[in-house]
Parts: C-alpha cells; structure tokens; sequence
C-alpha cells in the first residue's frame, strides 16, 4: 500500500475500490481490536500541524485517507499521484452500495439528536442492504456518558461505527476508546450527518471529483467556514511550502 506524508501526518494513497476492499477485509476478519479510519484534509492538517497528541492520534489510525484538493496539491509536491480523492461523504455511500448484499451493519454517533435521528432515518431508507442498529447524539459531556455510549455500541454489536463529531473531537473519542469498542470498524466522518439529515447539500459530483467542494460549503456557511477556508487554506500552503523547503534544505546538507 503506497503512504505518503504531509505535515507530519502518513496518509495512504488508495483508490476507492481499494479502501473498500481493506474495510471490508476488517469486517471480515474481526481481528482483537478496532480499527480506525480518518480522513484528512486541510483542515484536518492544520490542526495536526500545531497539536503533536492530535498528530499523533491520525498517525495512529489504522487506514488515513485522502480528502481534497489540498492533500493532492501537497502529494504532487513531492512527486506523488493522490490515487483518489476521498471525502468519507462519498467514500461511506460507495463502501454501502458496493456491499449492498453482505447484510453487514452500522452505528451512527455524533451530531444533534435531531440530527442523527435524521441521518438514521436518510441511512435506512437509501441502504436498506445494511442493518442500522443504533444511533445517538454526540454531545458526550463526560467519560461516564461516553462510556455508557461504548456500552449501548457493543451491545448492539454493529460491524462498522461511523462517528460524526467533527475534527479533531470524532478522532480523539474514537482514539480514547478503540481498545473498548467491538465494531470491528470505527470511522470519523466529519459532516456526513449533517449531509444524510439535509441540514447541508453536497457539492455537484464535478466538483466533489476536483476536490472543491470547500467552495459549496463556503457559499452556503459563510460565517461558519469564513476563518477554516479563507484563512485556513493559504495557512495550510504556506505550511505545506515551508514543509518542502526545510526537507530540500536538509537533503543539501547531507550531499555538501
């Protein structure tokens, strides 16, 4: 499996197929302990770039995807072809359709009650392949809530946990409490709730397929994503810039 790193952070370069295909040898399998799935984009970069423990929480995960025209522009900097672009909005629905006739079954936590209840009743209805067996809100205000949450997952013993609390607070739960959960899969989603509830649209597929579908969200959130976009992107080059000089620099310290 190709990796490449940015920001600190090791991705792996798949194709679409080719995640798929691991997630669904680990929920065949079922080895000892979960495994985690992070998507990283951006933002998510940003935040590792100036939180070592949140750095050290992605390198940890077990499968670290791809996610937008930002991790690809960095890839091709260091001469590396990002197979495909990844968001788990697109790769979660693909993974569903593509396993349709496994009567495999999911978990939702994160986001409002509203929300997931919604997300739930989306889910249902669009993958009727999969058996949803729960869903609860994410606001978990402390460790007795989330452990009781870690108990009501395993009780309802769902092969994949997708969990929608956004960065960084999805990566640290899921990090926190991988050696308890038995869903064989736990997978940070971001705003995918949000997306199956209705509170958001997506992007047009064109646009997904660029990687630019921080431009839909910017046009229908402004004041929300104002600061992560319009100043969280030209942060993110500029680290990414000043991350590829300081390796050129050492490269020619080594030859002199």
């Amino acid at each position: 499996m190709q990796q490449f790193s940015v920001l600190g952070v090791r991705i792996h370069n798949v194709t679409c197929r080719q995640a798929i295909a691991m997630i669904e040898d680990v929920i065949d399998h079922r080895n000892d302990r979960a495994s985690s799935v992070f998507f990283v984009n951006a933002h998510t970069l940003n935040l590792a770039a100036t939180d070592p423990t949140y750095r050290a929480i992605l390198n940890a995960g077990d499968f670290v995807f791809a996610d937008g025209t930002g991790v690809r522009w960095a890839g091709r900097l260091q001469g590396v072809r990002v197979l495909e672009n990844l968001p788990g909005t697109d790769l979660i629905p693909s993974l569903f359709q593509a396993t349709a006739d496994r009567g495999h079954s999911y978990f939702l936590l994160g986001g409002d009650a509203t929300t997931v209840e919604a997300a739930a009743e989306f889910a249902q209805r669009t993958f009727p392949g999969w058996k949803l067996l729960g869903c609860h809100h994410g606001y978990l205000a402390d460790d007795a809530l989330s452990a009781a949450i870690v108990d009501k997952i395993n009780s309802a013993k769902p092969e994949v946990l997708l969990v929608g609390m956004g960065n960084p607070l999805q990566e640290q739960w899921i990090h926190r409490h991988l050696s308890e959960l038995h869903a064989p899969v736990c997978m940070g989603v971001g705003g995918l709730f949000d997306f199956w509830a209705g509170n958001v649209s997506r992007s047009p597929r064109w646009l997904r397929r660029l990687g630019h579908e921080w431009l839909w969200r910017l046009l229908q959130e402004p004041r929300a994503k104002a600061r992560r976009y319009l100043i969280g992107n030209p942060l993110f080059v500029l680290r990414v810039l000043r991350e590829r000089c300081c390796v050129g620099s050492h490269r020619t310290k080594r030859h002199q």
